[in-house]
C-alpha cells in the first residue's frame, strides 16, 4: 500500500506542476493591475491554456486523494515537494530552454534531501480519523496565519514578496486540504459514496482547496514563480508533516533519527534555493 501511496504522490506532484506552468503562463496575460481582484479570474478563464492547467490541477487531487487514502499525511505531502523540480523541467521543456548543469545538480540535492527525510522519518501508524477537538484549533490557526499572510502581500508592491507571502498562504491552505482530504478519502473507503457526501470534511477540503487555488493564481500573477513555487512546496510538506503528527497521531523517527532528517532537510532547502536562482538567472520560466 505504500509503494501505491508514494506512485500516486509522484503523479500528483508531476500533475501539479504541469498545472502551475500552464497557470504561470495565462497569468502573465493578465495585467498588473487586476492582482486580488474577482476579475483575475474572468481574465483567465477565456485562455485555453488556463482551462488546462486547472484540469492538471484537478487531476493532481485525484492521485492526491488516492495517495492519502493509502497513506500517511506526513509521508504522502511531503513527496510533493518534488513538484519545484518538477515544474523547472516541465518549464524548460515548454518554454524551449536548456536546463544548465547547476540545474540538474540542484535537483539531485532536492530528491536526495527528500529521500534522507522520508527515510530517517518513516513516518507510519496514526489514526483513521482526527477528533473534532483536534480539528478546531488547527482549522482556525491555519486560516489565521493564512489571513495574515494575504494581508501582508497587499501591503507589498507586486514582485518577489507579494509572490513569496501569497505561495505560502497557498502552501498553509493545500496543506488543510490534504488533512481534510485524507479524511474524507478514508471515509469514502470505508463507507461509501453517501457517507463521503454527508461527512463535513469533504465540503472543508473543496473550500480549502479554492482557496489554495485562488492564493496561487494571485501568487503567479503578483511575481516570479521563482519566488511562489519554493514558499508553496516546501511550506505544504512542513505544514503537512505537522497536521499528519497531530490530527492524526502519525508516528516519526525522534533520537538520532532527528540528525539525519536535519541534515536532508539542509539538503532540500539548499537544492531549492539554488535552482530558484538558476532558474530565475537563466529565464527557464518566465518572470
Amino acid at each position: 500500500m505504500l509503494v501505491l501511496s508514494v506512485l500516486a504522490a509522484l503523479l500528483g506532484a508531476m500533475s501539479n506542476a504541469v498545472g502551475t506552468v500552464l497557470q504561470r503562463k495565462a497569468a502573465l496575460n493578465v495585467p498588473a493591475s487586476h492582482a486580488l481582484k474577482p476579475r483575475l479570474f474572468a481574465d483567465l478563464a477565456r485562455q485555453p491554456v488556463w482551462v488546462a492547467g486547472i484540469g492538471a490541477v484537478a487531476g493532481a487531487a485525484a492521485f492526491q486523494a488516492l495517495a492519502l487514502a493509502t497513506g500517511p499525511l506526513a509521508l504522502v505531502q511531503p513527496v510533493f515537494i518534488l513538484e519545484l523540480p518538477f515544474a523547472l523541467m516541465i518549464g524548460s521543456y515548454v518554454l524551449r530552454r536548456r536546463l544548465p548543469t547547476a540545474g540538474w545538480r540542484a535537483i539531485g540535492y532536492i530528491v536526495v534531501g527528500l529521500a534522507v527525510v522520508l527515510v530517517a522519518a518513516h513516518p507510519h501508524g496514526g489514526n483513521a480519523q482526527a477528533p473534532m477537538a483536534l480539528w478546531v484549533p488547527a482549522i482556525v490557526l491555519g486560516l489565521g496565519l493564512i489571513a495574515g499572510l494575504v494581508a501582508v502581500a497587499r501591503r507589498l508592491p507586486p514582485g518577489a514578496g507579494r509572490a513569496a507571502c501569497l505561495g505560502t498562504g497557498s502552501a498553509v491552505a493545500n496543506a488543510l486540504t490534504a488533512a481534510l482530504m485524507k479524511s474524507a478519502a478514508r471515509t469514502f473507503a470505508d463507507h461509501g459514496a453517501v457517507a463521503f457526501l454527508t461527512v463535513w470534511q469533504t465540503y472543508g477540503f473543496v473550500l480549502c482547496g479554492v482557496l489554495a487555488i485562488v492564493l496561487l493564481e494571485n501568487a503567479l500573477q503578483a511575481g516570479p514563480i521563482t519566488a511562489s513555487q519554493p514558499a508553496l512546496t516546501l511550506g505544504d510538506a512542513l505544514v503537512s508533516l505537522l497536521l499528519g503528527v497531530v490530527l492524526y497521531k502519525e508516528e516519526i523517527g525522534d533520537g538520532w533519527w532527528l540528525l539525519p532528517m536535519g541534515a536532508g532537510l539542509v539538503l532540500i532547502v539548499l537544492g531549492t534555493v539554488r535552482l530558484s536562482r538558476v532558474a530565475s538567472l537563466t529565464r527557464i520560466l518566465p518572470s
